[in-house]
C-alpha cells in the first residue's frame, strides 16, 4: 500500500506540504536551493531523484549517529512486528524497556539509577524540569546564554537563544540565564539555595561552544554545594557524537539529570529519556499514590526500546564512539589550516564530530563582509552553505549567534574521504566567496531586498 502509494504520488511533495503543513518552509527551501527530491538515503549519503549522491554533514541535526537506515536498527524494528509483542500495556508492563533501561544506567555513573521514558528531547526536558522542581521543593530554574533545550513552553523558557523565544512570551516565571562558562556568576543565582536545577548543555548546540576549563566540574561543585539539582542536556551530545558515549564523560561528571534523545533509536522512531539520580526519583515517586505522577503514552513503546537496544549494540560493536573522537581530530587537522588560509575564517572548533567553523569580518575590513556579518544566515547561506549544497553536493547547517557559523554533525559512519573531500570544498567555497566583486554584489543585493 504504502510503496504505491508514494509511486502514485512521486513529484508531489513540496506542493502537498506546502498546501497542507508549512508554506513558509517551502518557501525557504526553494529560496536557498534546496528543494531537491530525495528518492534514498544510505550511511552518510542522501540521494536525489536524479541519482545524485550528496554527503551529509547535517545528519537529521543529530539524529543518524549509526548512519540513515541503519540495517541492523532495521532489522530489530522488524524482529519487534513480526513479534506481536504486548507492548503499551499501560496497566502492565513489557520487558523491553527494563532492558533498555538497564543498558543506559550500565553505561552511566552510578549516581544515575532510574530511567524515565519520553518520545522526544524536549519531552525528557520537560520531565527534567518538573520533576526537579517536586523533588527539591524548589521553584526556580537557571541555564546558560545561548543554550537550547527544546521548543516547548518549559524547554523554552530554558533556552538562552531570543530568536526562539521572543515571540512566544510570556514563557515560565522563575527561569534565568547566566553567560555560559561564567561561575561566579552561576553562583550568584544559586546562593540564595532556592534553584531547583541548573541546566547546561556540555557543549552548546547551536554554536558548538564549548565550556571554559574547570567550568562544568565547577558548576557540579556550586549545586552540590547548595542543594540544586545539575542537570545535563545530552539531546544532542550523546550516544558518541563527542568521542565518548556522554559527553559528560569528558571532565567526569556526575549529574543528577541527564537528558537523552534524538540518535538513541538511530532515528528510525521518536524516543528519548530522562536518566535520574534515585533521590529525585525517590523525591516525586514517593508513594503508590503518586507512582503515575509522570509519563508518557507511547513513550515506552517496544518499538522505541528495541530500536535503542540496536543502536547501543551497533555502538559497541562497531566502535563508533571511538571512530568519533579518531575523525573528529583529522576533521580539526582538515579544517584548522583555513583558519591561516582565510582572513574571513575566525575560528575551528569541535569535540569529536561535533565541529562548526565560525566567520567575521576579514582584518582589512569590506562592505561585503560587514554585511554578511549583520545578515548572518540568510547571505552566509547564499555564499557559503548554498555552494557547498549545490556545487559540492554536501549537506551542512547554519547556526550560531553574533557571527554566522558553519556546523557539522555527519553520521559517526562517516569516511575519512569524505572528510577531506568536505575540507577540500570548503577551501573552495570560501576562497570563491571571498572575492570582492561577487561578494560585493551579493552584499549589496542582499542588503537592498532587507
Amino acid at each position: 500500500m504504502i510503496r504505491e502509494l508514494l509511486e502514485a504520488r512521486a513529484g508531489e511533495e513540496y506542493d502537498l506540504y506546502a498546501r497542507t503543513i508549512n508554506p513558509q518552509f517551502m518557501r525557504v527551501l526553494k529560496t536557498i536551493g534546496f528543494d531537491r527530491v530525495w528518492s534514498r538515503a544510505e550511511g552518510q549519503y542522501l540521494y536525489d531523484s536524479d541519482g545524485n549522491r550528496y554527503l551529509d554533514l547535517l545528519g537529521g541535526f543529530g539524529m543518524f549517529n549509526v548512519g540513515r537506515n541503519n540495517p541492523r536498527v532495521r532489522a530489530a524494528l522488524i524482529e519487534v512486528l513480526e513479534l506481536d509483542t504486548p507492548g503499551s500495556v499501560q496497566l502492565g508492563v513489557s520487558l523491553l524497556p527494563g532492558l533498555l533501561a538497564e543498558e543506559l544506567l550500565r553505561r552511566t555513573p552510578a549516581r544515575l539509577e532510574r530511567v524515565l521514558f519520553t518520545s522526544s528531547g524536549t519531552e525528557a526536558v520537560e520531565a527534567a524540569l518538573k520533576l526537579g522542581r517536586a523533588a527539591t521543593r524548589r521553584s526556580r530554574v537557571v541555564s546558560a546564554d545561548h543554550s537550547f533545550h527544546g521548543l516547548t513552553l518549559g524547554a523554552l523558557s530554558a533556552n538562552g537563544d531570543p530568536h526562539f523565544v521572543e515571540r512566544f512570551g510570556p514563557l515560565l516565571p522563575e527561569f534565568s540565564q547566566v553567560p555560559f562558562g561564567d561561575l561566579e556568576a552561576l553562583e550568584r543565582e544559586l546562593i540564595s539555595e532556592d534553584v531547583a536545577l541548573f541546566l547546561v548543555e556540555p557543549v552548546q548546540g547551536k554554536g558548538v561552544n564549548l565550556p571554559p576549563g574547570g567550568y562544568l566540574e565547577g558548576a557540579q561543585q556550586l549545586c552540590r554545594r547548595y542543594g540544586t539539582l545539575f542537570a545535563v542536556d545530552e539531546v544532542q551530545t550523546g550516544f558518541g557524537r563527542t568521542g565518548r558515549l556522554f559527553a559528560f564523560e569528558h571532565w567526569g561528571l556526575e549529574p543528577d539529570l541527564v537528558t537523552v534523545a534524538k540518535s538513541l533509536s538511530g532515528g528510525y522512531v521518536p524516543v528519548g529519556a530522562l536518566l535520574m539520580a534515585a533521590h529525585v526519583y525517590d523525591g516525586v515517586f514517593d508513594s503508590l499514590e503518586h507512582s503515575v505522577s509522570h509519563g508518557s503514552t507511547f513513550a515506552p513503546n517496544d518499538l522505541a526500546m528495541a530500536a535503542g537496544l540496536a543502536t547501543l549494540r551497533e555502538l559497541d560493536e562497531t566502535k563508533l564512539v571511538e571512530r568519533s573522537e579518531e575523525l573528529g581530530q583529522r576533521l580539526s587537522e582538515l579544517t584548522q589550516p583555513l583558519v591561516e588560509a582565510h582572513d574571513a575564517v575566525r575560528e575551528v572548533r569541535g569535540l569529536g564530530l561535533m565541529w562548526a567553523m565560525e566567520f567575521g569580518e576579514p582584518q582589512g575590513g569590506s562592505l561585503a563582509w560587514r554585511v554578511l556579518e549583520r545578515m548572518q544566515a540568510g547571505l552566509f547561506a547564499q555564499l557559503v552553505v548554498m555552494p557547498l549544497f549545490t556545487r559540492h553536493r554536501i549537506l551542512s547547517q547554519v547556526a550560531g549567534h553574533d557571527l554566522p557559523v558553519l556546523k557539522g554533525l555527519p553520521p559517526l559512519v562517516v569516511s575519512e574521504q569524505d572528510l577531506e573531500e568536505f575540507a577540500a570544498a570548503l577551501d573552495d567555497v570560501i576562497s570563491k566567496a571571498g572575492r570582492p566583486a561577487r561578494v560585493a554584489g551579493l552584499a549589496l543585493r542582499a542588503a537592498r531586498a532587507r
